[in-house]
This record gives C-alpha cells, structure tokens and sequence, in this order.
C-alpha cells in the first residue's frame, strides 16, 4: 500500500516524506472527508503546523480537494484519478445533520453556470445536507 501511495505523491511532484505518507494513507482509508481536527486525533504526536502545510501541499498540487461543508471546519478528501479540481471536475457533496460526516458524490456533476460579462468565476461549491444511508 505505502508503495502505491508513495507513487500517487511523486506523480503529483510532492516529496514523499513519512509524515506526507501517512497522512495519505489515512486519508485514503477513510469513507468521509477529513478534517485537520481529525488527522491531530490520529496522529496526536504530529505538529499541528505540519499536518496543516501537508494538507495545504496536497490540495495545492492537486491531490485533494477541500470542502466547505457549513460545519465551520474545511474538509478534505482525495481528488478523483485525472481529476484536476477545475470548476468542470467539481462534484456536489452531501453532509449528514446526524452523524456529521461530509462525503463526495463524484457522479453528481456542479454544472457549469453561466455568468454575465467580467465576471470571473473563483470557487464552486455545492453541499446538499440531509440524513445519510447510514443514519437513516
């Protein structure tokens, strides 16, 4: 496993480095998106600083995506293979009211929204939130 992800790292151009191959194989085994909250809880001897410029590194080259989720905390999850994050990859994400979980919904597209002249379009976002599979 620590091969693969040793891989996913240089393909991205980001250095492999043990802290940044763990924090991938944690985030890579999770069925939710994940907090920097929930990477100090597993990794608690980590420095929050590192975990925090890991993520940063990630999402900046591409390798995750980050979640505005309403919770007040960001979210990150992988991005999908040949994904590049642009508005035309963006997918919706669904937060669960119970257990407050963010997950992504890859096959349900953000489509692409018209905008008048001189506007210039930065960041899409869509969370639809509701009872998950799991809590209903």
């Amino acid at each position: 496993m620590l091969k693969n992800l040793d891989k996913l790292l240089q393909d991205k151009n980001i250095r492999p480095t043990a802290m940044r191959l763990l924090a991938l194989e944690y985030i890579s085994s999770q069925q939710t998106a994940v907090s920097l909250s929930d990477l100090e809880a597993a990794f608690h001897r980590a420095d929050r600083i590192t975990l925090y410029r890991t993520l940063k590194t990630f999402e900046e080259k591409g390798l995750v995506h980050s979640i505005m989720d309403g919770t007040g905390s960001v979210k990150y999850a992988l991005c999908e293979e040949g994904c590049e994050c642009a508005p035309e990859d963006m997918h919706v994400h669904f937060f669960c009211n119970k257990c407050q979980e963010t997950i992504c919904l890859p096959k349900s597209r953000i489509p692409k929204i018209p905008l008048p002249d001189n506007f210039k379009q930065e960041e899409v976002s869509l969370v639809i939130k509701g009872t998950c599979g799991s809590c209903s």
